[in-house]
């Protein structure tokens, strides 16, 4: 990858917002290679001893990809100790430790090799988060905290892997998903900030807004599955490329224009992935055909049949492969909380729901027509009779911009770990 004077896009953000992070000054973060970045760009490759020629190349991009790892590999030289080196990474000895299991602090060998966590976030919540971004902070998080297990739970249409993170190691199972719907893409770094959170203060016996994260590793498993819909989001976020398979078809289900980025909610295959599930499908598609729905498009199209999409299908198997007690399904917008589906949920669930509202500031609703079947919640409650939200993050028209994160996090973070226990 080179990056230069004039290049745009997804990784000129991540640049962009990376050189600020760590005391650069690159302009504002909006994807467009000016002056500005070209000029923080010299600064950082004169720091790192590099040839200070504003571009970024091999050289220029190995040194900086460690640091959007979140993780330099260090081997141990005479004098070190952790403390000295989290001194140098602006990191803790404790994340060491958690990076490196069985290590001795008091008998490090020279030559030895080691991870450093650096002491900035693995997650940036200042981009427009894209798959390739989720994988690479997966991984920097599965080097951070090896102790914790990832794994995919199947493929999208593409072959991309639907990634899963597990928190803890209790018998009470929960299930966190996002991003079925593509526009509604920041529902991914709000899954992935709260992994590295509560990795962050676990590791280092903090507690986050009171809640003892022992406790909760203990006696739960938080099952985080971060982005259902990684195909549409790469359609979304880094626009219709010429090697897609469907190029052709989805020009004609979106109307005719190159341009995903507005409308776009469904699949690759023109499939809205939370009207494919098996939950009073049939009445869906009625609705359907009452508003000129008759195939794949931007949104609202259910499918040829129940789990007809391989993204669905991985959802019910790795939902039916565990015994959870409860789903949060992220979607934007409205900051609302829907709780019911054809009154076969637990009595306990309006319960839960009442606690979840007045953790977050988000109003329990009802939904109707179109929107209140065939979803994942919907599938779910109706399955298993136990409690299964759909939660509406934020507010405005999709997708929601980022500079709504804060907020939306902020909303949401209690309603998370108070799931994993109630």
């Amino acid at each position: 990858m080179i990056l230069k004077y004039g290049s745009s896009g997804t990784d000129v953000i991540e640049i962009q917002s990376l050189l600020k992070q760590i005391g650069y000054n690159p302009g504002p973060i909006d994807g467009y290679f000016g002056t500005q970045t070209e000029n923080a760009v010299k600064a950082f490759q004169r720091d790192n001893g590099l040839v200070a020629d504003g571009i970024i190349g091999p050289n220029t991009y190995q040194i900086i990809n460690t640091l959007l790892n979140g993780y330099d590999i260090y081997y141990i030289q005479p004098g070190d100790t952790l403390w000295l080196l989290a001194q140098r990474y602006y990191t803790t000895v404790n994340s060491i430790l958690a990076a490196n299991p069985g290590i001795n602090p008091y008998a490090l060998m020279i030559g030895q090799k080691i991870i450093v966590p650096y002491g900035i976030d693995v997650v940036d919540t200042n981009i427009s988060y894209t798959y390739e971004i989720m994988e690479r902070d997966i991984q920097g998080l599965k080097t951070r905290y090896p102790f914790i297990e990832v794994g995919s739970a199947g493929k999208s249409v593409l072959g991309r892997d639907l990634y899963y993170i597990k928190l803890g190691k209790g018998d009470n199972k929960v299930f966190y998903n996002a991003a079925h719907h593509s526009l509604e893409w920041i529902t991914t770094p709000l899954l992935m900030k709260f992994t590295e959170n509560f990795l962050k203060a676990y590791v280092n016996n903090q507690t986050i807004r009171g809640y003892d994260l022992d406790y909760i590793w203990n006696n739960s498993s938080i099952y985080i599955m971060p982005q259902v819909n990684p195909d549409g989001v790469d359609l979304v976020l880094n626009g219709l490329q010429a090697d897609n398979p469907y190029y052709n078809d989805l020009i004609s289900w979106n109307n005719g224009s190159t341009d995903f980025s507005k409308v776009w909610q469904a699949n690759v295959r023109g499939v809205d992935l939370n009207h494919n599930y098996p939950a009073k499908w049939e009445e869906s598609k009625e609705l359907e055909s009452q508003m000129g729905i008759t195939g794949p498009g931007p949104t609202r199209y259910g499918g040829e049949k129940p789990l007809s999409e391989p993204e669905s299908t991985a959802v019910v198997n790795f939902t039916n492969n565990h015994n959870f007690r409860l789903v949060l399904s992220y979607h934007t917008q409205g900051e609302v909380i829907y709780w019911q589906f054809e009154n076969l949920e637990p009595p306990e669930a309006l319960t839960i729901g009442k606690m979840f509202e007045k953790a977050s500031g988000y109003k329990l609703s009802t939904i109707t027509g179109i929107g209140s079947y065939a979803g994942m919640k919907d599938w779910f409650i109706q399955e298993y009779r136990r409690p299964g939200y759909t939660i509406e993050a934020g507010k405005g028209k999709n997708p929601l911009p980022i500079s709504q994160f804060d907020k939306i996090y902020n909303d949401n973070e209690e309603i998370l770990l108070l799931a994993s226990i109630v």
